[in-house]
């Protein structure tokens, strides 16, 4: 049988005047709508979405619960498959010989700011926190909670939601995306990799379903963490003396979530105005620094030695455990209050949300890593874009969560970062370690937290808000975009600040791990898209046939 060109046409209708010149309008609109009849609901009726909500939420992760932890566990084999695969990992993301456009350090800057950098700031001192104080071996009796006999398992689960899983979900949305656009020549959009299995259909409605499905999925996944990232930022605007913006009990107030998402929409939309190469990079450069900083002071004036064992002896514990918690899924009895009923209880309240969550930010991250990483190899994006950014936040967890637990473990913190929310442990840990020395000291580092979270939000709003315009676009991020961007940064804001004024992070946290699950089975049909293109090059290459685009002509050469 003669092996055939792969596909490199996928003629998109756009509309070709008005005010979504050149965007997909039954993308575009539909995906407005969806939104906006999601906020609405969620504002103007909050006890019954809440209700609805709930109990969607409590079906999906009582009947797929293993989906969310298997296909994840999918994503990690694919993904360290392809770059072993020597036919797999020497391929370029672009044509043949093509140079990246970023060095590395911005590369990966932009690739961590975007990604996961603001959760660092939050979790890499609560999330270890958290488990120190209760997780499965705590819920079974084999480990004491806030002892030190449950510090290293504390790690295990730390490591797994921030490690290999949750960039594996990137990096499979990110290859598939930069293979099928830079080496085929398709538009820069989610349907483009899916090709290889349902070839010109994914031009119409199954198409659209599909981008579709990929904005709703980043919209919420974005806001769960910018609905984070704006209390833990009024958390810091009050350290620093800015009162009026947050409760007794440390959550934001009405006028604390209005003057958060005005400072960091605003700056995200001037941002996303100005682009990638320009206003993101820059940015993310800048956070990586600071990052660099605070990381720094919690190496040497932290936990030391506490923080370098919890990175060695936790990496090695993550990498013992991985097979076995990457296929295990707790059964519940259904008795509440019993150890099974517990155990998938906590299953569904941390692996299974993280998953939701990380699948959620992949059509966003994918994205953005793709256009990002052209002209680099499969095997050289893989381990820039999910073995070193995992490393980098066991880093961050081992050291900065060291800290507060071995501040809480010796008996000197005596719960000031345990009793405070979330959001604000980081502050209260840094403010712990520096108020006795000098206070000016404690105000000078929560200035430099402050400064830090909002680059880290400002660079994951405007990566977002691009990303959400090239699917409308049909994979087009040309000037025709700027006033959707304006538009885009304004929903965002109100998705974000509506669902917080009317409820907290409760119903969009909900609605996020709905929203992930029909995204998660385009995900797994990626893999699949993924590994039988990359077959059928390989048959390509040895019949002579052309399996690139002529960069010359952006288009498959003739044979």
């Amino acid at each position: 049988m003669a092996v055939k060109p792969p596909l490199s046409e996928l003629p998109i209708k756009t509309a070709e005047n008005g005010f979504y010149r050149g965007f997909s309008v039954n993308v575009t609109v539909i995906s407005k709508i969806i939104i906006s009849l999601l906020v609405v609901w969620c504002i103007v009726w909050p006890t019954q979405a809440g209700r609805v909500l709930g109990d969607w939420n409590a079906a999906i992760l009582a009947q797929f619960a293993a989906w969310y932890i298997w296909v994840v566990t999918a994503f990690v084999i694919v993904c360290i498959g392809l770059a072993i695969w020597p036919a797999a990992g020497r391929l370029n993301l672009g044509v043949e010989g093509e140079k990246p456009e970023f060095s590395n350090f911005s590369w990966f800057s932009m690739m961590f700011g975007a990604g996961i950098g603001v959760g660092m700031l939050t979790w890499a001192v609560a999330e270890p926190v958290a488990h120190f104080k209760n997780n499965p071996s705590v819920i079974q009796g084999v480990t004491t909670a806030l002892e030190a006999d449950n510090v290293r398992t504390a790690y295990v689960w730390s490591y797994l939601h921030w490690g290999l899983g949750a960039w594996a979900c990137y990096a499979i949305a990110g290859l598939s995306l930069a293979f099928f656009s830079y080496r085929r020549g398709l538009p820069l959009t989610i349907r483009s990799s899916l090709t290889p299995l349902f070839g010109k259909a994914l031009s119409g409605n199954l198409g659209h379903l599909i981008d579709i499905v990929a904005v709703v999925a980043t919209i919420l996944g974005v806001a769960q963490t910018l609905g984070f990232g704006v209390e833990q930022f009024v958390a810091g605007l009050t350290r620093i003396g800015i009162g009026g913006l947050a409760h007794a009990d440390g959550s934001a107030t009405t006028l604390g979530i209005i003057v958060a998402l005005l400072v960091i929409m605003g700056a995200s939309t001037l941002s996303a105005l100005s682009g990638v190469g320009k206003g993101i990079k820059w940015l993310s450069n800048i956070n990586m620094v600071l990052s660099i900083f605070l990381l720094g002071f919690f190496i040497i004036f932290g936990a030391t030695f506490f923080g370098a064992s919890a990175f060695f002896v936790g990496i090695w514990d993550y990498l013992v455990a991985l097979p076995w918690l990457s296929f295990n899924v707790y059964a519940s009895d259904g008795v509440e209050g019993s150890k099974s009923f517990l155990l998938a209880q906590w299953q569904g309240w941390w692996p299974v949300f993280y998953w939701a969550w990380w699948i959620a930010f992949a059509p966003f991250v994918g994205l953005f890593l793709a256009r990002i990483s052209r002209g680099r190899t499969i095997r050289e994006f893989v381990l820039g874009a999910m073995i070193v950014p995992s490393l980098m936040c066991f880093v961050w967890f081992a050291w900065a969560g060291g800290t507060a637990i071995d501040l809480e473990l010796n008996g000197n913190a005596n719960g000031v970062i345990l009793d405070a929310a979330n959001g604000d442990k980081i502050f209260a840990m840094t403010e712990f370690m520096l108020a006795p020395i000098a206070q000016a000291l404690a105000w000078a580092m929560a200035v430099v937290i402050v400064v830090l979270l909002m680059t880290f939000l400002v660079t994951s709003a405007d990566s977002a808000v691009l990303i959400v315009n090239t699917i409308n676009a049909a994979g087009d991020e040309g000037p025709k975009a700027r006033p959707h961007i304006m538009f885009w940064g304004a929903a965002l804001a109100f998705v974000v600040g509506g669902l917080l004024i009317s409820g907290g992070t409760g119903a969009i946290q909900t609605a996020m791990v709905i929203g992930a699950l029909p995204f998660s089975i385009v995900m797994a049909l990626m893999c699949i898209a993924l590994i039988k293109a990359i077959w059928n090059d390989g048959r390509r290459e040895a019949a002579g046939v052309a399996s690139t685009i002529d960069p010359e002509t952006s288009t498959m050469p003739a044979e």
